[in-house]
């Protein structure tokens, strides 16, 4: 889950506030002592927390919510907005030319992610009905050229590339010609990086800038290496000026120190957001929806959005008709796994339900390994094997795992999860139609 150590740290701290009839000055300066703690803990910058828990304090012993009904609620909600101002208070998007074709260039240092970062912005933006280009301007790291070139394959994405002992400069100013033949109306310039900051990269990067004149500077960094993460953003800014921010490898990010300083410190607002290796795993960064989930408010809205563009409406139409008249088969499972897994890692999927925690699966077992044991096990009977599970004798478990490369063991256990998940949808429709509600403990088939 992001944030996962700040966000467990914040939800008990504020758990206390929730409930509470009346709140004293005292509650309050306690409350702070515990999220200033859980922010520098997290590696957020000192003068931003410093910043942060001046402003909830303020207003979280004014009038308003002192003499509110509800006071615990009115701290909470204020920890709430200032979370969302910190990180930029709105969703900040990328800006487009009004004459194509639009350039953007990627920078960053060695290792931050700009190749693959570069990959994946041309195809979120190409669902937009954009037509992109991707430019090989790294020609000092080795297989840098041939790294985007392999991403531009599996996107189905060309890639601009020379020769790695052509001037970067050159090699940008080629491209742009080159896109405007070929009706390209969309450029993303992948340039070098260093290790660390130095005049020779600065000065390249700012040739480029000088000649191609991008609409828009992309600043690609580590979330994982926290305030380095920032004082790297700072300096780029400082030296090139760049106009937004994309934070790779958010989701394996359970500090979420660079995330809650970087807008703040540098004054550049979070586009993107890396959530995951895939090519399709990188998502506009909404202020407020990150907000919502580090409190454990959930974040439907990106929920809704992953649900819409992994599930068919039909046949989720057509499996609450099987669901209900109980006709739902492994074949119907194995659909739903599939549609499921392009919803992106589970933990991650849970953590957008509001009120999520750990503690809430406690009744549920998850597990991804399982999940893919489970594919290969359906995908290893017949269809007929699939509707009617019945069928399934001795002999036929044999086959099915010397198919899956599981054991008899697991087919039983799947078998069985199975039977049990088909009793628990006939109660809660039963139930439903009877108006009652709750799902009780239940075990899934992986």
């Amino acid at each position: 889950m992001v944030f996962e150590g700040l966000a467990g740290k914040l939800q008990d701290t504020i758990k206390r506030l929730r409930g509470q009839g009346r709140v004293t000055e005292k509650d309050v300066k306690e409350m702070m002592r515990e999220i200033k703690l859980a922010l520098l803990e997290a590696d957020v910058n000192f003068k931003v927390v410093k910043d942060f828990i001046n402003k909830v304090s303020e207003r979280a012993v004014g009038k308003d919510v002192m003499e509110s009904l509800t006071p615990g609620q009115q701290v909470i909600k204020i920890v709430h907005e200032e979370l969302i101002e910190l990180m930029g208070k709105t969703q900040s998007k990328v800006s487009f030319a009004s004459n194509p074709p639009t350039i953007y260039m990627m920078v960053g240092l060695q290792g931050s992610g700009k190749t693959t970062t570069s990959g994946k912005l041309a195809n979120l933006l190409r669902k937009q009905g954009k037509n992109p280009l991707l430019v090989a301007c790294d020609v000092y790291r080795p297989a840098a050229i041939k790294q985007l070139q392999v991403v531009g394959e599996q996107l189905n994405i060309p890639v601009f590339a020379m020769d790695d002992k052509t001037d970067p400069v050159v090699i940008a100013k080629n491209a742009v010609d080159y896109a405007k033949k070929k009706l390209h109306d969309l450029i993303i310039i992948d340039t070098a990086g260093r290790l660390h900051i130095n005049e020779e990269l600065m000065e390249e990067l700012a040739n480029i800038k000088k000649t191609v004149k991008p609409h828009e500077i992309l600043l690609v960094v580590d979330s994982m290496t926290g305030q380095d993460a920032v004082n790297v953003a700072e300096s780029f800014n400082e030296k090139l000026g760049v106009d937004g921010i994309v934070l790779t490898k958010l989701d394996g990010d359970t500090r979420g120190g660079a995330a809650l300083s970087v807008k703040a410190v540098t004054g550049k607002p979070i586009k993107f957001a890396g959530m995951g290796e895939k090519l399709s795993e990188l998502e506009p960064f909404y202020p407020d929806r990150m907000a919502s989930r580090i409190l454990g408010m959930g974040d439907v809205l990106s929920l809704i959005e992953k649900a819409q563009e992994a599930f068919d409406e039909k046949k989720a139409i057509e499996l609450e008709k099987k669901i209900r008249s109980m006709q739902f088969t492994l074949e119907d499972y194995l659909d739903q796994i599939q549609q499921l897994k392009k919803m992106g890692p589970l933990n991650q999927v849970l953590g957008m339900l509001p009120g999520f925690d750990k503690k809430a699966l406690q009744g549920v077992e998850l597990d991804e390994k399982q999940m893919v044991h489970v594919e290969a096990i359906i995908k290893s009977m017949t269809k007929r094997e699939r509707i009617n599970p019945s069928i399934i004798d001795a002999s036929r478990k044999r086959r099915i795992a010397a198919g899956s490369g599981t054991t008899i063991q697991d087919i039983n256990k799947l078998l069985k999860g199975f039977e049990e998940m088909k009793k628990m949808f006939k109660s809660v429709s039963e139930m439903s139609k009877k108006g009652g509600k709750g799902l009780g403990k239940f075990k899934m088939p992986f």
